[in-house]
């Protein structure tokens, strides 16, 4: 059974969560990591979830806003020292658009020694994808997309388990009709929320290109998604997030709903609606 590990939650800005980042694992408990979230929060994480570094061959870059791309180089330090120390096994590919590939590569070469960006190209592998592009990372079946973001250039993708569950990831900006074909009929659709419908006076998730509980929960329902993940959002009142928006959401979405904590694991399952 896929699962997906929740290593952070947040939007750029939250001081009392991790920027916004996740895992999802195979039967074998091999690990695909979606971005990196900003520091070295990541690598705690990672340990508080049982995730050892050995265990991540694959990682995928959205974007190159700093909440998304600059742990890079922690995960690629702590990697490379494995593999120096032969704890680790096999490659460790990064895919992205060249361009996100290029910042990802750039940031890594200014902060780490040569003894570890010397592996680049040779176990480190920068693996650039196109808009459409089908992978086979983990025996996931994956097709890469643009989500014609209108802030900066960002991927998402459409993931298919062995089992046929279906997950769509459309990055940190709200769906597109652009998008249909990659998100229509998904058993889970991972949306950002950048906050409560009630609080976009407060927290203006309009003018920074976010959505609301309310237009998240409109387009899954749309979409005809069973099971709706919440992400990407503040973080003022954390102890309360997950009741206030399962709470909203439920005014506008009948399938399930999910508003994950950072550290929760998240059974790829079909739910009951």
């Amino acid at each position: 059974m896929a699962k997906l590990y929740i290593l952070g939650t947040g939007n750029a800005m939250v001081t009392n969560c991790y920027n916004t980042c996740f895992t999802i694992s195979n039967d074998e408990g091999e690990h695909f990591l979606i971005d990196t979230g900003g520091g070295n929060t990541l690598l705690s994480n990672l340990e508080k979830l049982n995730i050892p570094i050995s265990k991540i061959n694959n990682l995928f870059i959205s974007h190159t806003h700093n909440d998304h791309i600059n742990g890079i180089s922690w995960i690629v330090r702590a990697i490379a020292q494995a593999m120096i120390n032969n704890k680790y096994d096999g490659n460790f590919t990064i895919y992205g658009h060249e361009d996100v590939l290029k910042v990802g590569k750039t940031l890594c070469n200014l902060v780490l020694q040569d003894k570890f960006t010397k592996l680049f190209n040779e176990r480190i592998l920068f693996v650039p994808i196109k808009d459409g592009e089908r992978k086979n990372i983990l025996d996931f079946d994956i097709t890469f997309f643009d989500i014609h973001s209108e802030k900066l250039l960002q991927y998402g993708f459409r993931l298919t388990t062995k089992e046929g569950i279906v997950l769509s990831f459309i990055g940190d900006e709200p769906y597109k009709e652009v998008l249909n074909n990659y998100c229509t009929g998904s058993d889970y659709l991972i949306h950002e929320a950048f906050c409560l419908y009630e609080e976009r006076d407060f927290f203006n998730p309009y003018e920074k290109h976010h959505t609301t509980v309310k237009e998240a929960c409109e387009n899954s329902t749309l979409l005809e998604n069973k099971n709706l993940i919440l992400i990407h959002t503040e973080d003022k009142n954390i102890r309360n997030r997950k009741e206030y928006y399962t709470a909203e959401a439920r005014y506008f979405y009948q399938g399930n709903i999910i508003v994950p904590d950072d550290l929760d694991v998240i059974d790829l399952v079909p739910l009951e609606n």
